[in-house]
């Protein structure tokens, strides 16, 4: 198949039939195997699955290597795939199956020399990465990444914040009967407290700040208690903390260690922590040549320059970006706030630009790889 003269038809008939195929987490199988068929129709090569289900497809040859990742897995919870209008209802349809399939028709129309894309099909991303974290430790050789997730034609995501959460074990040494409460402290009380100590030493002084620049701290569950009529003597919380790409992993638990030892000896009580996740910071430079690419790109596109965004969120952009050490971004068709949504759709105009979109940026790569050389 000439992978110039693919028609819109065909690239709009490929979204639908995937949008078909219901691809929870870890039950991609079918998808890939679908996907498979069409690389080997559009003249991929090399096209496998790896040990944990990803679908890897080669396209093109020479310099930049350009890795376009989008995932095949989706949320829980059928939608009826039906077509009304300019919009294409399924689940997936935004998040993620339609920037996966114009990434798929993007990277099909690369040719021989022109550099080489290397087309991910990926598990796990809605549960816990087993698909992208295997990618990483197989060190793939790629000088960019796109991620495909819905951020609309005109924006862009640069940069995502860290992750750190940690799990507060507060003990207060006794309980009592709860008619007599003055004989003991009371462990979710003294939680609520440390908490909240915690919280605004680790938030205060930003009053300044944009939301994508603040370090965010949130209580996110709670455990304690044996008893309706026993004070609790034990506690345990979680806190999820989002951290800006101006602050990392590193400094904000030094910070959180001087103050757990401060509200400690303060209040008289035994507070352990541990960290349950750690992710750094990550943020695109702007003024690579990936950045500059996909910018131009746009602009080729809808004559305006995107957007760049900075996501409070914590993404897969992360954890290739921080351990390969190379330019990655986050783009791609569909609106972020149809995802995961009862009735979740795409615009068709809006994925099919975004085929063009991603078209262009592989074209702009790579006269912008060599000067950067």
């Amino acid at each position: 198949m000439d992978t110039h003269l693919v028609s819109s038809k065909y690239a709009v008939k490929t979204l639908e039939k995937a949008l078909r195929i219901y691809t929870p987490s870890l039950r991609e199988k079918a998808l890939a195997d679908f996907l498979a068929d069409r690389c080997d129709d559009l003249g991929f090569k090399d096209i496998h699955q790896d040990e944990v289900g990803n679908l890897i497809a080669i396209k093109g040859s020479g310099e930049p290597r350009i890795m376009l990742c989008g995932h095949m897995d989706v949320v829980p919870g059928r939608i009826k795939v039906r077509k009304e209008g300019d919009y294409l209802f399924g689940r997936g349809a935004s998040d993620a199956k339609s920037p996966l399939i114009a990434m798929l028709f993007a990277a099909s129309s690369m040719q021989e020399n022109e550099g080489t894309v290397i087309f991910v099909g990926a598990v796990d991303e809605e549960g816990n990465a087993t698909g992208i974290k295997n990618l990483v430790k197989n060190k793939p050789e790629i000088d960019y990444a796109i991620f495909g997730e819905p951020s609309s034609i005109q924006k862009v995501t640069i940069a995502y914040k860290g992750r750190l959460a940690i799990n507060l074990k507060i003990n207060v040494e006794n309980s009592a009967h709860a008619s007599a409460p003055w004989l003991a402290k009371n462990a979710i009380e003294e939680t609520a407290t440390v908490v909240k100590d915690l919280k605004n030493n680790l938030e205060g002084g930003q009053e300044n700040k944009t939301k994508g620049m603040m370090l965010t701290a949130s209580l996110t569950e709670i455990r304690g208690g044996t008893s309706h009529n026993i004070t609790p003597k034990e506690c345990i919380a979680t806190i999820d903390i989002r951290i800006p790409v101006d602050m990392n992993c590193n400094s904000v638990e030094e910070k959180i260690t001087t103050s757990i030892n401060e509200i400690s000896s303060k209040r008289g009580i035994e507070i352990l922590y541990s960290v349950v996740d750690e992710t750094e910071p990550f943020e695109a430079a702007h003024n690579s040549a990936l950045v500059r690419a996909i910018t131009l790109a746009v602009l080729d596109v809808e004559q305006k320059r995107p957007t760049l965004i900075r996501k409070t969120g914590t993404g897969d952009m992360n954890v290739v970006g921080n351990q390969l050490k190379i330019p990655v971004i986050t783009y791609g068709p569909g609106d972020p706030h149809e995802a995961h949504t009862i009735d979740e759709k795409v615009s068709i105009e809006e994925f099919l630009k975004g085929i063009d979109v991603f078209k262009r940026t592989l074209f702009h790569l790579k006269r912008l790889h060599g000067r950067s050389k």
